[in-house]
């Protein structure tokens, strides 16, 4: 039987995460949107310094105890911001990233926190309804174009 749970990161979860980032931001190289991006949102790297932190929060799902998606939260109260959240393709479609976002937006709320914000690149459309569900919508559509 499959064990899927919802966690904070513990330091032996770096290296993984550190793989799943990889993969995420390669993911995002041909997305509409996504080279933007990447050069906005830089890499974590040392996944470990963020556990002495205060201002950024790090839950992991995992299947049998193996991690396979992250969510880091940015806290700056009043608001908290989801800057990342990632679920290997293959581990989709179990309720992960749900769960993921529940236990940030507890740790937003317990952290004085009164709006929690993400962002999702256009035509993402999974990251759109993973937000949708969890009442999180759009408050402003930032379009540009080089020059």
């Amino acid at each position: 039987m499959i064990h899927e749970a919802v966690r904070a990161m513990r330091a032996d979860d770096a290296g993984e995460l550190a793989r799943l980032e990889a993969e995420a931001r390669t993911a995002l190289v041909d997305q509409r949107g996504g080279a933007a991006h990447l050069a906005e949102v830089s890499a974590v790297g040392e996944w470990a310094s963020l556990l002495h932190r205060t201002d950024r929060h790090v839950v992991v799902g995992t299947i049998d105890d193996i991690v396979v998606g992250y969510l880091e939260l940015v806290i700056e109260p009043p608001r908290a911001q989801v800057r990342q959240v990632y679920v290997h393709p293959e581990a989709r479609e179990l309720g992960l990233g749900d769960e993921m976002l529940t236990l940030a937006t507890r740790t937003a709320v317990a952290a004085g926190c009164t709006v929690l914000e993400g962002s999702a690149l256009p035509g993402d459309r999974d990251t759109k309804n993973l937000y949708e569900r969890a009442g999180i919508v759009a408050r402003k559509i930032i379009v540009s174009r080089p020059l």
